[in-house]
């Protein structure tokens, strides 16, 4: 079992930026690949970025690249999202998620989410 503890949500003023920090943690896992999801008020959850474990490549939403940046520690086991140039738009509570199984692509596992709030 993973456990996924996500921080730094909060309120920003459009332009602004704020960063996402999760940490995983759990007995014997391998990651393969951790990443984000969004979900506004009334609409489904959607992807944001990605990064694959080991090699540190990393894929982003149309709507964030450029903007976004994903990093990880693999010494200690976190994922990061700096999210700069911050829209109203972002607002959302954001995922964390992680997968275990080496080339799947669904997450296995997620985070409690963190909440994001853009004012204009």
């Amino acid at each position: 079992q993973v456990q996924l503890q996500e921080s730094g949500g909060g309120l920003v003023q459009a332009g602004g930026s704020l960063r996402l920090s999760c940490a995983a943690s759990g007995r014997s896992f391998s990651t393969y690949r951790m990443g984000w999801f969004r979900q506004a008020a009334g609409k489904e959850r959607e992807f944001v970025a990605r990064i694959n474990w080991s090699l540190g490549i990393t894929y982003y939403a149309d709507s964030v690249k450029g903007r976004f940046t994903i990093s990880r520690d693999r010494t200690k086991n976190t994922v990061d999202l700096q999210m700069n140039s911050l829209k109203p738009e972002d607002t959302a509570v954001y995922y964390c998620n992680l997968i275990t199984t080496s080339g799947a692509t669904a997450p296995q596992y997620w985070g409690q989410g963190t909440q994001v709030t853009v004012s204009s």
